[in-house]
């Protein structure tokens, strides 16, 4: 995963953002600024372009990703990048009020998925806010590589239906917002979620 990303930084730093992503992520800084959040974490940030929006937007924020290449391209952009990967997110508990997760989660297996959710609940104050938007349901299903995939070694994915994606969600946080943009190999699921407090964690 991290040579295919190497590779890919160049292309992705240059590639705009469909309308639609625009609307995704300013709803999401919205809903933070309601929330009186003002330090936001980033996972699988790539090339930094939505690191750098919230940053301009007032936020103070820190961007991780598996890609070293990609990383160089968010400090480039003057944001505080880190190589990280999802189940070792070297933060203290507590450390944000919101976190930042597009099109990454995708990536992880699903028997890596409730340690990986966990792991950023705990990085998020009590009640803070995680955005996670993915690809998935319609027709897109399992795990493995994904046909067409035009990176260099090509990607593992894991495609979640709705009730699916919502199930590993619901361990470490209760849901906001859900809905779907789009359809079949374009269908993209949009959840804004709020971390259980201790005293009414699910389960």
């Amino acid at each position: 995963m991290r040579r295919a990303y190497d590779g890919g930084a160049g292309r992705r730093d240059g590639s705009g953002k469909q309308p639609w992503k625009l609307a995704e992520r300013a709803a999401f800084l919205e809903r933070v600024r309601e929330d009186g959040g003002r330090r936001l974490l980033e996972v699988g940030a790539g090339t930094g372009q939505d690191s750098a929006y919230f940053l301009a937007n007032g936020l103070d924020v820190v961007a991780v990703d598996l890609s070293p290449e990609m990383v160089e391209r968010c400090r480039e952009k003057g944001v505080d990048a880190h190589v990280m990967d999802f189940l070792h997110l070297d933060f203290a508990p507590g450390s944000f009020d919101a976190v930042y997760a597009m099109n990454c989660l995708l990536h992880v297996p699903d028997e890596d998925l409730p340690a990986v959710l966990d792991a950023i609940r705990t990085l998020l104050r009590p009640g803070g806010l995680l955005y996670v938007g993915v690809y998935g349901g319609g027709t897109l299903r399992g795990e493995g590589p994904y046909d067409g995939d035009d990176h260099d070694p090509p990607r593992f994915f894991s495609f979640r239906t709705d009730e699916e994606l919502q199930a590993f969600t619901s361990g470490s946080f209760r849901t906001v917002d859900f809905h779907v943009v789009g359809v079949d190999a374009l269908r993209f699921q949009s959840l804004t979620l709020r971390g259980w407090a201790p005293s009414e964690r699910a389960g």
